[in-house]
């Protein structure tokens, strides 16, 4: 008898969440648990509410700094489910959602979390292991983004080869990282790496840098998280890095596409001033993938983008701006598109660049 044939996965959820919980750090070893993050709640003081508008219960404890834990959670996904207690009840809902695949993506990590080479590193691998315990249990249908510990370039470039390995198809990265743009030459061993294991870098909303971070205010995501992800598509694209890694893809994740026409614009200006070239089509020249929302203007974005060079997710287990748990029936029944574009949205082009096949 013929082996089976795989079925190639029609719907992709490109942007979905995990909410990290102390199950997380279960992978920790002995001589990590001096790291472990603890969880506290609020005992005094004016009360804090979450996105929803509901009182905030409990936050992580991380080297003596307080992070969000519960502050963007979305009551539309069961606890279970986005915390990974249940990946049964994972799998259902995104069979009640028409998702075949999600492409699974951290919480606390949007954010600095580590100073110190030894807590990033404990960090990172424990969530990395969750991840793909995840992953075995998933089916083919949970895949996943490594999280690579920067600050430790050789030990980052182990894990994103263990992680290859173990269900991973991209490498997450935030548009600032370490306290720099990542187009610095510093993170081509990472390039490298991905491009050898056919992993794609997805640049997702977030910002890795204590200082930027805290000279914000605490309300301003817009530039904290957002910002960061168009800056890093600016300067990968001016500073000709893509070039360098002709086979690597990379992907723009959660900030929405409606900013890429002021982009390009400006890119051209740029180019022009220094009597350089822009190709006729930025994205694909530099195999950039950018993730869109539903509320984007779509017809008018494709002519900037071309129709191979966008995704869409939901941002499952959030609740902020950029989610829409029915965003994959959403993109389908607006009309701002041609089915047969949307089709390449929902499939093709994501299996493209997280490179499912």
């Amino acid at each position: 008898m013929a082996a089976a044939v795989p079925r190639v996965p029609s719907i992709i959820d490109s942007d979905a969440h995990v909410i990290e919980s102390p199950a997380t750090w279960d992978y920790m070893d002995e001589t990590e648990r001096k790291y472990l993050p603890s969880v506290t709640t609020q005992t005094f003081g004016n009360t804090l509410l979450d996105n929803e508008g509901k009182e905030r219960g409990e936050f992580w404890v991380i080297d003596a700094r307080v992070h969000d834990k519960d502050k963007n959670i979305g009551s539309d996904t069961p606890e279970a489910s986005r915390e990974m207690h249940d990946v049964g009840a994972r799998l259902a809902h995104m069979d009640t959602l028409g998702i075949d695949v999600q492409i699974l993506y951290p919480t606390l990590f949007l954010r600095p979390v580590a100073r110190g080479h030894g807590l990033e590193l404990a960090l990172c691998r424990s969530y990395n292991r969750w991840l793909a315990d995840i992953w075995k249990q998933g089916g083919g249908r949970l895949r996943w983004v490594v999280m690579p510990p920067l600050l430790s370039m050789d030990k980052a470039t182990e894990e994103i080869r263990w992680a290859k390995d173990h269900g991973a198809c991209g490498v997450f990265m935030r548009g600032f990282e370490c306290n720099m743009s990542i187009s610095d030459p510093y993170f081509h061993p990472i390039f490298e790496t991905a491009s050898e294991l056919d992993l794609a870098i997805c640049v997702h909303t977030g910002l890795n840098s204590f200082a930027l971070h805290d000279a914000l205010p605490t309300d301003d995501s817009f530039v904290r998280f957002h910002i960061p992800t168009v800056y890093a598509f600016q300067s990968l694209a001016l500073t000709g890095t893509p070039a360098l890694f002709p086979d690597l893809r990379w992907g723009f994740i959660e900030a929405g596409s409606m900013w890429v026409p002021f982009v390009i614009h400006d890119i051209e200006n740029r180019f022009k001033r220094q009597g350089r070239d822009m190709p006729k089509n930025l994205l694909t020249a530099n195999r950039f993938t950018v993730a869109c929302k539903v509320t984007d203007d779509l017809d008018y974005i494709v002519g900037y983008t071309g129709e191979d060079n966008l995704v869409v997710g939901t941002d499952y287990g959030h609740h902020d701006f950029a989610s829409e748990i029915n965003a994959i029936s959403l993109i389908r029944d607006l009309g701002k598109l041609d089915q047969r574009i949307v089709a390449k949205i929902l499939g093709a082009n994501a299996r493209a660049l997280y490179g499912l096949g």
